[in-house]
């Protein structure tokens, strides 16, 4: 702690910090500013609205796991299960590969899908992502092997159920489709997230014109750096003032200035320089309540679609409106996190599963081992928990 006499010094070095990096704070204001005119109010429309959640296998919080079994999941805003698999940082990659495809070569998988979509070859995991460790990487060093690829591969399936689910699948009503996230990833490898976003915005087109069906596409997301450099300066501004829900779009130099790495903000319209490979989205602000203290969040819309910016809010609003827990936050996102959650009885027959697959590996004679071990886990927990 501070002592009490050093607390004038502090606030005065703090004070005059602050004095000379005053430009910052202006520029910030200034870029704001020019938002004003781009403002608009949000009227609210109804249409089916779906999100798709991975389950956060990080959380899994198992007492016992000596292999860092982790559960992949990907479930939507009605329950249903998209992706289930179980995989481990020492996991052999080029095994995963494998069984996302046929003998003959065909997918077998929302995965494998992907990546003969896009052309990916050969056909494994390390050729899709960067992030992904080769096969023979992890069985000749599998302890210099970073463990966060497992975090990655959850991810690559949150994008290929998106991907099945748009170019894969039919759809009986207009639907807007929830990721999230923002509709940005530096996980794959060179061109691929271009030619992903391509197909995407070439099936969505088909939909519409084969079946008369509108599909939208959005990424929604809390945090952002982009709202943590402007959320001041917005309130200073008072760029969205009360009384209705509103959003304006976010020039792309307002995201350059935000992200340590500018090429996170070139986008689909990038006709210079090096291709837009990490963006899908164009960014806005929102604000689904009608207050000056309701929160706002940062939601890309596909490129190809900003232009029906107006019509995609007004079905998130209707969405937005019901949010709980959280107030003025999609509902259908807060489902799908719901049913994605490993939680309680999940949670128990996962620790069930892997205490069932050691106590296989090990002899008749020595299995009482792991049972008297689980059972001492347990108590303590009972007793001090």
């Amino acid at each position: 702690m501070f002592d009490p006499s050093e607390i004038d010094s502090v606030r005065e070095a703090v004070r005059l910090c602050a004095g000379q990096d005053r430009r910052l704070l202006d520029d910030l204001i200034a870029d704001v500013h020019r938002l004003v005119p781009d403002v608009r109010s949000i009227r609210p429309r109804s249409t089916t609205a779906i999100s798709l959640v991975a389950s956060d296998g990080g959380n899994n919080a198992l007492r016992f796991d000596p292999f860092h079994v982790q559960l992949v999941r990907v479930v939507d805003s009605y329950g249903k299960q998209l992706c289930l698999d179980a995989v481990s940082p020492t996991t052999d990659p080029d095994e995963i590969s494998r069984v996302q495809f046929h003998a003959d070569g065909t997918p077998k998988t929302a995965l494998g899908r992907l990546m003969h979509d896009l052309d990916v070859e050969p056909r494994t995991l390390d050729r899709l992502s960067p992030m992904i460790p080769s096969g023979e990487k992890v069985r000749r060093d599998p302890d210099a092997v970073s463990p966060s690829w497992v975090q990655v591969y959850r991810d690559l399936w949150e994008w290929a159920v998106l991907y099945e689910r748009i170019c894969h699948r039919s759809f009986a009503t207009d639907t807007l489709i929830v990721r999230d996230g923002q509709l940005r990833s530096k996980l794959f490898r060179g061109e691929s997230f271009i030619r992903y976003r391509e197909r995407v915005e070439a099936c969505i087109q088909r939909i519409q014109r084969e079946d008369r069906r509108r599909v939208f596409l959005v990424g929604f997301s809390k945090h952002s750096q982009v709202l943590d450099r402007y959320q001041l300066a917005m309130a200073i501004e008072d760029i969205f003032p009360p009384g209705e829900p509103r959003y304006v779009p976010i020039p792309r130099e307002m995201e350059a200035k935000a992200y340590r790495w500018p090429e996170y903000a070139r986008g689909a319209e990038t006709t210079e320089g090096e291709s837009p490979k990490f963006v899908a989205g164009d960014m806005f602000f929102v604000r689904f309540g009608t207050r000056r203290g309701d929160p706002i969040w940062i939601v890309d819309i596909l490129s190809s679609q900003s232009h029906a910016a107006q019509e995609i809010f007004g079905y998130l609003l209707a969405d937005a409106i019901d949010g709980f827990p959280v107030p003025f936050y999609p509902r259908c996102l807060q489902k799908a996190h719901e049913f994605a959650q490993i939680v309680d009885f999940d949670l128990e027959i996962l620790q069930d599963a892997v205490m069932r697959a050691v106590r296989d590996m090990l002899p008749d004679d020595r299995r009482h081992v792991l049972d008297v071990a689980d059972f001492r886990e347990d108590f303590a927990q009972r007793r001090y928990g």
